[in-house]
């Protein structure tokens, strides 16, 4: 719990649960799970939760309510973005649907502030979301918090909560990204933190046959339009005769509304390519939606990313960890004396106060639209 925090795209952290499992390559260098199996591993909140191993602390995949934190929102009257379970995942496998109920009552109760939540399980997500029970539970579990709870302001969607998940490559965009795109929310984001590979959001796989472009809305006027332009004669006549047009109305999808991206930091931090974030950035120009470059990480590219940054003389620079790229991925590190021939394709250890977080020049630093 944190009423104020360094993270680049919030102002506070929020922790009524805590705890999480291992989902996919992203997890690997948690930095809460770190935390909470070191600096943190004595604290009721977090005791238990990790687990020794040779690489360092692991999640047991044992979830916590910390009941002391839950009602804490309600006591910030100055407006806030709240990140929502910073050192787990509210969606998580072991957290019971009654914990989320309560979660969703004080982000509706606390319409002042801004609550941004992030997950890597995107199904459930949607699940819970699109179950018309919830919302008698999270009647249900508000009341002992308040008394002025009431079905107006427990909306089915509620225009202060901004539902993102975690994508770190292409693989784990395609597994995400369209169960976001199908969950209410008033605002979808996505954050490529660590972003470990090229990540296309024009193109989605969502069944190993059709793509959708996340960054652009479908509707299904286009969607009948590109039918026909695949389909022969016959079969567009048939789709005329039950026509369509005045059937099939409004968004197939949303388009997301925010990417953050960045790369990682820590002791066992993985480079991250110039181009990966390059692409990611132009993606969301092209398309107008809100883009924030989070960070570099540990690592820097060499020519061209950072605004400013040069290899100096300095004897401690000419000592930090160096990496090739070979054959699509990073040779292991080493410790170089640096050269005038270095490219585009090399990164340095320079960690992440020095590497900082331009790009091209540039800090972004875009937010979505809302409206007051």
């Amino acid at each position: 719990m944190a009423d104020h925090t360094a993270i680049e795209w919030t102002d506070a952290t929020w922790n009524p649960i805590t705890g999480c499992a291992i989902a996919s390559p992203g997890c690997t260098n948690c930095y809460a799970m770190r935390l909470a199996g070191t600096r943190l591993k004595n604290h009721p909140s977090r005791e238990g939760l990790t687990r020794d191993s040779k690489a360092g602390p692991v999640w047991t995949g044992e979830v916590r309510l910390n009941e002391q934190w839950l009602t804490q929102p309600l006591k910030w009257s100055r407006p806030r973005m709240i990140f929502v379970c910073a050192h787990g995942d509210l969606f998580a496998e072991g957290v019971p649907d009654e914990w989320i109920d309560q979660v969703f009552a004080i982000m509706a109760l606390a319409p002042q502030h801004t609550f941004q939540v992030l997950t890597k399980r995107a199904k459930r997500m949607r699940e819970y979301l699109s179950d018309p029970r919830q919302y008698s539970r999270r009647m249900a579990a508000t009341p002992a918090y308040t008394p002025k709870v009431t079905s107006d302001n427990i909306a089915p969607i509620l225009p202060n909560v901004w539902l993102g998940v975690s994508v770190e490559d292409q693989r784990r965009a395609e597994e995400r990204i369209p169960e976001l795109l199908q969950t209410p929310a008033a605002i979808r984001w996505v954050s490529a933190e660590p972003l470990l590979g090229r990540v296309d959001l024009t193109s989605i796989d969502i069944d190993g046959d059709s793509f959708v472009d996340a960054l652009n809305i479908r509707t299904w006027e286009q969607e009948i339009e590109n039918w026909r332009d695949s389909t022969p004669d016959w079969e567009a006549s048939f789709l005329d005769w039950f026509n369509l047009e005045e059937m099939a109305t409004g968004p197939i999808l949303p388009r997301l509304d925010w990417v953050v991206a960045g790369g990682e930091s820590g002791p066992d931090a993985r480079p991250m390519h110039v181009e990966w974030i390059r692409a990611l950035r132009d993606q969301c120009t092209a398309a107008g939606v809100p883009f924030l470059f989070k960070q570099w990480g540990e690592w820097v590219p060499q020519v061209g990313a950072v605004d400013g940054w040069t290899i100096n003389d300095d004897p401690e620079i000419s000592r930090i960890d160096h990496r090739d790229w070979e054959d699509g991925r990073w040779g292991e590190p080493y410790r170089p004396m640096w050269c005038d021939d270095i490219d585009d394709d090399t990164v340095s250890r320079v960690g992440k106060r020095r590497a900082g977080r331009r790009l091209d020049d540039v800090e972004h630093n875009e937010f979505p639209k809302i409206a007051a």
